[in-house]
């Protein structure tokens, strides 16, 4: 079975998440090398894309990973959803001490995926997601290499994020209007 990251009470309407609730995962501070975990949880493999927006279930604010928030990454050893990093670099999620020991061993760098290897863990792991009626994963690849993908960084995000509410109109938009003449 792979081992799961940011599967949280908050973030589905399941009670009894693998990782509990969110709340009792967040910290004051992260991991001195937390900056190279978040890179690495981005440049995991895109397993199931889901098409859904959601917001950081603890502020209620849109981040870098709302677009498809719920959408299952793997390295071949852990599961995490999309938005998973967005919590470790934003609210210092708690890691499992396996995962940080299995991805400095491997210098941050996503390894290769031997696909007859992970599959049978795939179909293994997905009920426990809540993916119980998922077809079992196939690729006619025998193996998955890294390819760098695009992701915004958290920085990038926040900058757009300012300069769309500069360019916002000031005042308020509960006022009463004037009708307009026809």
């Amino acid at each position: 079975m792979l081992g799961l990251l940011g599967f949280y009470e908050e973030l589905d309407n399941r009670s009894g998440q693998p990782n509990g609730s969110i709340r009792d995962a967040v910290r004051p501070v992260g991991e001195p090398d937390e900056a190279d975990l978040v890179t690495y949880l981005d440049a995991g493999y895109v397993l199931i894309d889901v098409m859904e927006g959601g917001h950081d279930v603890i502020t209620g604010s849109a981040h870098r990973h709302s677009q498809g928030c719920s959408s299952l990454v793997t390295d071949g050893a852990w599961l995490w959803r999309q938005d998973f990093p967005h919590y470790l670099e934003t609210h210092h999620a708690s890691l499992p001490v396996t995962f940080l020991e299995h991805v400095r061993s491997l210098n941050y760098q996503m390894p290769t995926i031997t696909v007859a290897q992970f599959a049978p863990h795939y179909d293994e792991t997905m009920p426990m997601v809540g993916w119980a009626s998922t077809v079992p994963w196939r690729s006619t690849a025998t193996t998955l290499v890294p390819e760098p993908r695009t992701v915004t960084s958290k920085a990038q995000f926040d900058a757009t994020m300012l300069a769309q509410d500069r360019n916002r109109p000031h005042g308020s938009w509960d006022k009463r209007r004037k009708p307009r003449k026809a």
